[in-house]
């Protein structure tokens, strides 16, 4: 594995040249060091960056032999933003020089692309305007630009339908699955190794939940999204239980959007559909990743590929007419002919919208932990692949809604949600683009404060273990009354 040290001569803009670096070199080991701290220790790529008060200096070793040197004059203290990006783009010229590697994206390496021509947009540049900054300052592709400037235009004509400021949203956090896929980087629990404590976690999440609806009785409720895990690990009582709690405990009345992901297709039954059903539930979605059996067993999702098309063929028949579906591309042993596979699979069945993931290998999940058992597995994704998953959607009457990328995703491409005109999930837009409050609930659970015309935001995060949450459920609500008394009144 190949090893790569970063020298600084001072403290700035560390996170911003590693996310770089490790762009080019995502299986690499990148340590970073101040001047006259370098261990003796001899980097196959060696990454030496000098900043001066009107000057940035970039040296680049491969194997001790130098091969960049280039320094640019500019004013470091005039424009924060601007030294930044003169700064990438000099470290992209020079890495994309020496790998001959083009990043989809150039030097954007943040999760949230679109949140940059959505300012944009917003101080009145029209999108050929947009499209030439985004090119030129960030070297994004002409492809991801385009992409990100249908995306926002779509975004911005839905979130001017409602006044989110206004309002807010509100998440419950599940952490439960039936098994852990090796893909896995959510805080996430065995339901069969927690199944005595379920009903004990749900007594603390309806307590923080009370907390919330009456802390926010005046507030007007958007969008309600019960995530996870997988929420449907849940027996059919316990569901109920849990969404008669929201509906006894929040005015719902103007509520647009009711999510559930019923998620994995072992964990659904037609009791705990219809359970769903006789709520307002409005959206759902059933996760197959693949309709590949093999890849299926080999991440260790414990269904079957028959099982996804009758859970998803009974939730037709019980009248869900909001269906979403996940899918990843970049598993391991999955070339382009199986994707075509999955994607043609999907098309039979016709759901209403469809996410497509770019596989992120997180240093948490069993398949980064475990590595070496997986050598001998492909890690497949390529332009040519996420085009093919764009068309597929586009067949199905679905445009490009939303757009976010991870850490250490496949091929520095991104996720993209993709739907049909009228089944664009609202939530999946408001907590990408930052504009609203989130309230959420449960273990894992990240709450957005969002405040100050939308450009301030504090996060307020729950322990992730499920028993540790259970005994400082005081402690969670405690954290959120004090931000809420800080920043939002």
């Amino acid at each position: 594995m190949r090893e790569i040290g970063i020298v600084f001569n001072k403290k700035d803009f560390e996170y911003d040249m590693y996310s770089l670096v490790r762009a080019f070199y995502p299986e690499s080991v990148i340590q970073m060091y101040y001047q006259g701290e370098v261990p003796s220790t001899q980097f196959e790529l060696f990454v030496k960056l000098a900043y001066t008060t009107n000057q940035i200096s970039l040296n680049i070793f491969n194997k001790n032999k130098e091969v960049f040197d280039e320094t640019i004059r500019l004013d470091y203290y005039a424009d924060r933003r601007d030294t930044k990006n003169q700064l990438k783009r000099l470290l992209y010229r020079a890495l994309s020089g020496f790998t001959k590697k083009v990043l989809p994206w150039g030097t954007l390496t943040g999760i949230r692309p679109t949140k940059l021509p959505m300012r944009l947009l917003a101080e009145g540049m029209s999108n050929p305007e947009i499209a030439e900054y985004m090119r030129t300052t960030y070297y994004s592709s002409n492809e991801k630009t385009a992409l990100a400037i249908a995306i926002v235009n779509q975004e911005a004509a839905l979130l001017e339908t409602f006044d989110y400021q206004s309002g807010y949203s509100l998440y419950i956090g599940i952490p439960f699955c039936p098994s852990i896929c090796l893909y896995c980087s959510f805080g996430s629990h065995p339901i069969a190794q927690y199944q005595d404590i379920v009903a004990r976690y749900l007594a603390a999440l309806f307590k923080e939940l009370s907390f919330v609806s009456k802390t926010f009785a005046n507030k007007r409720l958007d969008t309600i999204y019960i995530g996870g895990g997988t929420p449907t690990t849940l027996t059919a009582p316990q569901l109920h239980s849990l969404l008669s709690h929201v509906c006894q405990h929040f005015d719902i009345s103007q509520v647009r959007e009711f999510t559930v992901e019923a998620g994995r297709p072992d964990s659904i039954t037609e009791a705990k559909l219809q359970v769903l059903a006789d709520f307002p539930v409005t959206r759902i979605s059933i996760n197959p990743q693949t309709m590949n059996q093999a890849t299926l067993d080999i991440v260790g999702r414990k269904h079957t590929v028959a099982e996804v098309e009758d859970t998803f063929k009974l939730a037709r028949r019980l009248g869900f007419d909001n269906i979403n579906m996940d899918l990843i591309v970049g598993l391991p042993g999955e070339d382009d002919k199986l994707v075509a596979n999955t994607l043609t699979a999907i098309n039979e069945l016709v759901p209403d919208s469809l996410t497509i993931h770019s596989l992120a290998l997180k240093r948490a999940t069993q398949l980064t932990l475990f590595k070496n058992e997986y050598q001998s597995i492909s890690f497949e994704n390529s332009q040519e692949i996420m085009d093919m998953a764009a068309k597929s959607a586009i067949n199905m009457q679905m445009r490009p809604y939303y757009l976010y990328r991870q850490k250490n995703i496949a091929g520095n491409f991104e996720n993209v949600g993709y739907a049909k005109s009228d089944k664009m999930g609202l939530y999946n837009i408001l907590i990408m683009e930052e504009k609203q409050t989130i309230m959420a609930v449960g273990a894992g659970a990240a709450t957005k404060l969002v405040f100050d015309n939308a450009k301030r935001i504090e996060r307020i995060e729950s322990v992730k273990d499920v028993r540790t949450y259970i005994e400082r459920v005081d402690e969670m609500i405690e954290r959120k009354r004090m931000g809420i008394e800080k920043w939002l009144k």
